[in-house]
């Protein structure tokens, strides 16, 4: 008697997975998540779980998207699992708050995540990052100078209030993924937009990883497991962290023999002879976690330019950060003081420099220039009166306080609209589209 043929499985993260979890699929109809899919539902009954499948219509791509929640619909009734859809306008909501399409995308989903487990319909949401997705936004992190927050990349569990995001497919590369659908004769659809080389994605995707291959042919892995000591050695950091911060970081002003007197200017100190006794990653750590006490993230340069200050500053020197924040050295301080605008006026964050190409932090968000070549640097401040901006399809130059005037925007938001000049020149304004420019690019993301 022939015995029976073997059920073709991936390689899952099981542990993520307890019995009596009502776990949702991130269902998108694509290789991945389809893999996903079957794989959980072949095994639901012997884990002990209990399957949904959640798919979110984007508003994007017309008739295509259409097909794909047609295609999840009926994949999820074939395999018995209760379907949950719903439509958003990407576009709209990119626009709205300055976001890309992939970033506006994503928030848009996560948030219908929560919602649904925040309503109890299930408990967490499984989605079907892989191996490569890990390398890709490894790599993608290591390019634009992530601290090592940054390269741990994607996490197996992300925490909210309202239930968990497991990933439990990170071990598994794309062809594994394709290979497992071929051995089941199961279809999926092919998401057009993943070919665009327009997305910063997919040319990490389909030109430099491919070409990094060439000079190791187990880069994915390497990068994977990067993201995996990055976890760690953030967790240990954590760790120190909160032990030695609260003996670090003092409130109020010190007073006159000893102790300290409360304050209601919020600021933070730090004990510069005790700072200076900190070995540098202790010290980065410190100042970038006093920073973040204001809701405040640093960049590199501006973290080592307060660590000079902290270190081997003089009293009476001080320094404008982002946020904005403001650093004074006293004779034995480095203190962190929120700016605070006088009655009747408005604080504008200070200019700051981008390179070109490069990013920098400013206004809260993460300012990246794009350039073929090396160039002047470009300078991200608050727009001028005078200033002018070229709108993309527009005849000619119009003045940035018509601009604002038209886009409804007033108050201290409109004092502090941010803009970004190069060479004289406008090339980004907070909300509009500009013409392009053939020599420099620059895009924003929320930090």
């Amino acid at each position: 008697m022939t015995p029976p043929a073997p059920i073709p499985a991936i390689a899952l993260d099981l542990s993520l997975l307890k019995p009596g979890l009502r776990l949702a699929i991130g269902l998108s109809g694509g290789a991945d998540s389809v893999a996903l899919t079957r794989a959980l539902a072949a095994r639901a009954a012997e884990l002990g779980i209990v399957l949904h499948a959640a798919h979110l219509h984007h508003g994007l791509r017309g008739a295509d998207a259409d097909l794909d929640q047609q295609f999840s619909a009926d994949l999820a009734q074939i395999l018995g699992i209760q379907f949950h859809t719903h439509q958003v306008d990407t576009a709209a909501k990119a626009t709205q708050h300055h976001e890309s399409i992939e970033e506006a995308a994503r928030r848009l989903r996560y948030a219908w995540f929560r919602e649904l487990m925040a309503s109890r319909v299930f408990d967490a949401v499984a989605t079907a990052h892989t191996l490569d997705d890990q390398a890709e936004t490894v790599l993608g992190k290591l390019i634009r100078g992530a601290w090592t927050e940054g390269l741990s990349g994607i996490h197996p569990v992300l925490e909210f209030p309202e239930g968990r995001i497991l990933r439990p497919m990170l071990a598994v590369t794309r062809a594994q993924v394709e290979a497992y659908l071929a051995e089941l004769n199961q279809t999926w659809r092919e998401d057009a937009s993943n070919q665009d080389h327009a997305y910063t994605r997919n040319r990490l995707r389909h030109q430099l990883l491919p070409e990094l291959e060439q000079w190791n042919p187990r880069i994915r892995e390497h990068l994977s497991n990067l993201a995996e000591l990055a976890r760690d050695e953030e967790a240990f950091w954590e760790t120190e962290i909160a032990r030695l911060a609260p003996q670090l970081l003092l409130t109020g002003r010190p007073v006159r023999g000893g102790g300290r007197a409360s304050s209601t200017d919020r600021s933070i100190a730090i004990d510069t002879v005790r700072l200076a006794a900190q070995p540098p990653a202790m010290q980065r750590r410190l100042l970038r976690h006093a920073a973040a006490q204001f809701e405040v993230s640093l960049s590199f340069e501006a973290t080592e330019t307060l660590r000079q200050l902290g270190t081997s500053g003089r009293a009476g020197q001080q320094l404008a950060l982002p946020g904005p924040l403001t650093a004074e050295r006293t004779p034995r301080e480095l203190r962190l003081s929120p700016q605070t605008p006088k009655a009747g006026t408005t604080t504008k964050s200070p200019e700051v420099q981008l390179p070109v190409p490069g990013e920098v932090s400013a206004f809260g968000q993460r300012f990246r220039a794009v350039s073929a070549q090396p160039a002047p640097p470009a300078i991200v401040r608050n727009w001028r009166p005078g200033d002018r901006v070229t709108l993309r399809y527009s005849s000619g130059p119009r003045k940035i306080k018509e601009v604002l005037e038209r886009l409804k925007v007033t108050g201290t938001a409109r004092a502090e609209w941010p803009v970004v000049e190069w060479q004289g020149q406008i090339v980004w304004m907070q909300g509009v589209e500009l013409a392009h420019n053939s020599q420099i690019a620059v895009s924003v993301e929320n930090e």
